[in-house]
């Protein structure tokens, strides 16, 4: 099975866009810059909307969809914001076609030009505040907790599969609070929704934080995140939680009338994850055989693998391999039986170790004689033999082991590279190897700009759940006192 990977160590961004080929997860389309995302890929995808979904609605988030096109002057209502996505908004001019009078295909109809040009989605606050503006008339019809899952679309210009592309799922929450209390308070609780997901779903170490001004979503007061360091060392920021104020409420003149029948602005948040989960999910796990997937994830959990050479030896060994096959289903694992005769043992071992599936088992006639099954796991590629007896209950069992090991595996890589830096010297070299630093800064938007234009490093966060430093200090590039460490890193 010729699917080997260039090595990461050789060269991460190859190994990256190719996994996602030979793992069957995403290919390029026609259209540059975007993604087909194939049945296995969007199976993982399913399973991470599918948890946090759930997660959201016990918070008492609902499910809503809004157009997909916005009228280009809302944008204009919000000076901060339409800045901050101008230069990657597609428009929309015209709403039909004609022949080319020259035979030359189709043109655009010039007669059928819109009265109003439509920006493609990038974002949905504009387009959900003027509608909130006609459902909130009194306080009594807060809050509105909506969410909505769709698609988007930035016009980037340099992309790579899940990570960074013209178009992308994602979902998009979008809330109205009658205090600012409350509002801050949902956008707390979203980031910690992400963060569990992140580590007990995605097997993955996050650090949550608050961004700097800089690094602020456009349009926020305040932008929460979860930052995870990928195996190249590189800082991939995995979703975000965003308190606007009452900016969007004082454009689109969202009020409210209190229970002392004064008009009041509301308070809103937005908070958001996408498909660059599944590049997270893919960096921060896979090796040079290909996808490592958390058994959380993994849309086939365990792949059965018959190995016989007469039709005899397949169905002694089928029925055996199909009783356990509902044994493991019944327990509520999903699992593949492997029994293609067009490809050979090897081919289909190589095939679920490119997939990333946890858990392969192997029988053959021997093994069946001798009452014993090979079992493969694939987060440390080891094998056992053990008895047929038991095997469903040790399966099990395994799981939870697997998804232990992918995530300490995960936290000790990042714990390694994670380093305090004091000198601006030591920065410049440090910040080259990539990781974590955390070093002291003053504040300043300035600084933080002259460090970026310097060396590309950006402040991932002002952490507030790990590596807080909240200490007396010098800032290492100004030298101008600072009250505590951030993350600094080079990321994605």
């Amino acid at each position: 099975m010729a699917k080997e990977l260039t090595p990461r160590s050789e060269n991460y961004s190859q190994w990256y866009n190719e996994l996602v080929v030979k793992a069957d997860l995403a290919e390029q389309s026609a259209v540059r810059g975007c993604m087909v995302i194939k049945p296995y890929g969007y199976a993982i995808w399913e399973k991470m909307q599918s948890i946090l979904d759930a997660e959201f609605k016990k918070t008492g988030v609902q499910n809503a969809y809004f157009p997909l096109f916005i009228p280009k002057s809302f944008f204009s209502r919000e000076a901060e914001h339409v800045a901050g996505f101008a230069k990657e908004c597609a428009v929309v001019t015209h709403h039909r076609l004609m022949n080319d009078p020259d035979g030359k295909g189709v043109v655009v109809d010039p007669e059928a030009k819109l009265e109003e040009e439509l920006i493609v989605r990038p974002t949905s606050e504009t387009i959900i505040w003027s509608v909130y503006k006609n459902w909130i008339k009194s306080w009594r019809d807060l809050p509105i907790l909506c969410n909505q899952w769709c698609n988007v679309v930035r016009w980037e210009m340099r992309t790579r599969p899940f990570l960074r592309t013209a178009e992308f799922l994602w979902q998009e929450g979008h809330t109205a609070h009658a205090t600012a209390q409350e509002a801050e308070a949902k956008a707390n609780e979203m980031v910690k929704v992400y963060a569990d997901f992140a580590r007990n779903t995605l097997a993955l170490p996050v650090i949550v934080g608050h961004k700097s001004p800089n690094e602020r979503f456009a349009g926020a007061l305040d932008t929460l995140t979860i930052e995870a360091m990928m195996q190249d060392g590189k800082a991939l920021q995995a979703g975000t939680s965003h308190f606007l104020g009452q900016n969007f409420a004082k454009s689109f003149d969202v009020q409210y009338a209190d229970n002392e029948g004064k008009l009041q602005y509301v308070w809103a948040t937005s908070w958001g994850v996408s498909t660059r989960l599944m590049g997270a999910l893919i960096m921060a796990h896979s090796d040079d055989n290909g996808l490592v997937l958390p058994p959380k994830l993994a849309p086939i959990q365990v792949v059965l693998v018959p190995i016989y050479k007469t039709e005899e030896e397949f169905n002694a060994v089928a029925l055996k391999l199909n009783a356990i096959k509902s044994e493991l289903e019944a327990k509520g694992i999903s699992v593949k039986l492997d029994d293609r005769d067009t490809v050979r043992p090897g081919f289909k071992f190589a095939e679920w170790e490119m997939k990333g599936v946890p858990v392969r088992i192997a029988l053959g006639a021997r093994d069946l004689e001798a009452g014993t099954v090979e079992v493969a796991r694939r987060d440390t590629l080891t094998k056992e033999t053990m008895p047929i007896d038991g095997v469903c209950d040790h399966i099990e069992s395994l799981l939870g082991e697997i998804q232990d090991n992918i995530y300490k595996k995960a936290f000790d890589f990042r714990a390694a590279n994670i380093r305090k830096c004091d000198s601006w010297e030591e920065f410049k070299t440090e910040i080259q190897k990539g990781g974590f630093l955390l070093c002291h800064w003053d504040g300043t938007a300035e600084t933080e700009q002259a460090i970026k234009d310097e060396t590309k490093a950006t402040i991932r966060c002002i952490p507030v759940d790990t590596c807080v430093c909240e200490e007396e200090g010098k800032d290492i590039y100004s030298g101008k006192p600072s009250h505590g460490r951030v993350v600094f890193a080079i990321s994605y």
